[in-house]
């Protein structure tokens, strides 16, 4: 959304609270090719709720990813999402491009919570009035960020020896890795969940068009901490036990109904997102949700999904229609990466200077 640079090629740099996940694309024929895919942990609390609180911390594990030499390009595009981030679509009088360029800083006011100087705004035009069933208006997709958070996330960046040069965010990176994987179906009504570590993303889309982003602050933490507050584990043979690796002194049998019980509470925050979702929309369906992210995969969260809101689930594969190559990148455990690989490929779509 927020570009800094001229157009070529940048690693998609997915700066998530418990890992950072980097991805490298080359063109290859009509399609792409990774050519860099690695991950690296980020010690616990350096970024609390998307903010980065060690940069330092942060910092270093940049570095550190980055000394996998498959890694070619030094302009790096990162995203940003929660509060930091506010999405909205607006109904404006019908103009032209240059008068809502003049005029979008004085519209935005009117939805932005914060100090108009204090934030990077981005718009685009998702239906400019012209056609015969429109009343006189125009409907734009209106993107806020606090320059600060901007100015923390590229500093971090800077400081471990790379150029950023776009900053974007999680939902809209989420929908290109989607787009151009499945393509898109102009009817159909998409949801884009990706349950990261601290939040879940989600977009809700139609065609190309993102009718409904939000960003929910629980996520695959929840989990582990409820497993260490039940069975009195410390974190790491928490985090084991989530993901159903065999722990001294408790079984994976005692963790599930802990499991599911967050995913419960999980699902509560997903239903109240899709039924604002459906009270403001013009569609009251969901046809499919597409599931990325560490945390979909904790067990059972895929099938009680797809039981509470009556939809088909899938797995999202961010490398579906790319020439991937997991053993020759030195990828160890691509079942477990790559679900969580999703906004950095959608980031790694971008180029230097786009907006």
């Amino acid at each position: 959304m927020f570009g800094l640079g001229k157009a070529k090629s940048v690693v998609g740099l997915d700066i998530g609270s418990s890992a950072l996940k980097a991805v490298e694309l080359k063109a290859a024929g009509k399609g792409f090719k990774v050519i860099a895919f690695a991950t690296e942990p980020i010690p616990p609390d350096s970024i609390v709720d998307g903010a980065i609180i060690d940069g330092t911390a942060v910092a270093e594990a940049i570095r550190r990813l980055f000394e996998n030499k498959a890694f070619k390009s030094k302009d790096v595009a990162a995203s940003l999402s929660g509060n930091a981030v506010i999405v909205k679509k607006i109904t404006l009088p019908v103009m032209t491009e240059a008068e809502l360029a003049e005029s979008i800083y004085w519209e935005a006011e009117q939805y932005i919570p914060y100090d108009i100087q204090d934030v990077n705004l981005d718009y685009q035009i998702l239906d400019a009035g012209t056609g015969a069933d429109s009343k006189g208006t125009m409907e734009v997709l209106l993107v806020a960020a606090k320059k600060e958070k901007i100015a923390d996330y590229t500093g971090v960046i800077s400081q471990a020896g790379r150029t950023p040069v776009v900053v974007d965010v999680d939902a809209f990176a989420l929908q290109n890795a989607y787009e151009m994987n499945y393509g898109l179906d102009p009817r159909a009504v998409v949801v884009l969940l990706n349950a990261g570590a601290s939040a879940i993303n989600i977009n809700i889309l139609t065609g190309g068009q993102s009718l409904f982003t939000r960003d929910i602050s629980i996520g695959g933490n929840a989990y582990t901490e409820a497993v260490q507050k039940e069975l009195n584990l410390p974190s790491e043979a928490a985090e084991q036990l989530k993901k159903g690796q065999p722990v001294d002194g408790a079984s994976f049998d005692e963790v599930r109904p802990v499991l599911h019980a967050v995913t419960e509470n999980v699902l509560l925050e997903i239903q109240k997102t899709f039924d604002f979702f459906k009270a403001t929309a013009a569609s009251d369906r969901i046809d499919r949700i597409y599931l990325s992210g560490g945390a979909s995969r904790v067990d059972g969260f895929a099938a009680a999904l797809e039981e509470r809101f009556g939809s088909p689930v899938e797995l999202f594969d961010p490398f579906k229609k790319m020439a991937f190559e997991p053993d020759k990148l030195g990828v160890a455990d691509p079942d477990a990466l790559v679900p969580t690989a999703a906004v950095a490929v959608g980031l790694a779509l971008r180029r230097a200077g786009d907006r």
